[in-house]
């Protein structure tokens, strides 16, 4: 799974999801791509199940890029432990993910097929997304539409 080598510190406020992403919001090495709809912390293992079912689907034709990475540990205490005597331990990693970020890529393969693909990862996600070609996510104003 998906998680920093070295961090500079071991434990992270929790932080805010507000607003639009500042970067990560054009298709830049695919064709296609996967965009959040909604804002969330995605998991490191729903980015690894998400990754496995979309090239699972192209039988691993074409390249499947992952755009968003766990770089924020979560905590969380026992459970039945009294409050207090501390932040818990680090239990996993997550990526914040804010609505218009592109978060997987495809290319290579056919647009039918590179669709499915990344439906099928879609599922395997906590957050609502939609799949757009680069052309869509341009504007519309190219050649293709």
């Amino acid at each position: 799974m998906l998680m920093p080598k070295r961090v500079k510190r071991r434990k992270q406020f929790r932080g805010s999801m507000a607003g639009k992403p500042t970067r990560g919001t054009k298709i830049t090495y695919g064709e296609y791509g996967l965009v959040a709809a909604e804002p969330a912390w995605i998991k490191s293992n729903q980015i690894e199940a998400a990754r496995v079912a979309a090239t699972r689907y192209i039988k691993r034709a074409g390249k499947v890029w992952i755009k968003i990475f766990p770089d924020k540990p979560v905590t969380t205490k026992p459970a039945e432990t009294r409050m207090g005597s501390g932040k818990g331990s680090v239990e996993y990693w997550v990526a914040v993910v804010k609505p218009g970020r592109v978060m997987f890529e495809i290319a290579g393969v056919a647009e039918e097929t590179a669709r499915e693909a990344l439906r099928l990862a879609m599922h395997k996600l906590p957050i609502k997304c939609k799949i757009v070609s680069k052309a869509e996510l341009e504007g519309g104003d190219s050649n293709e539409e």
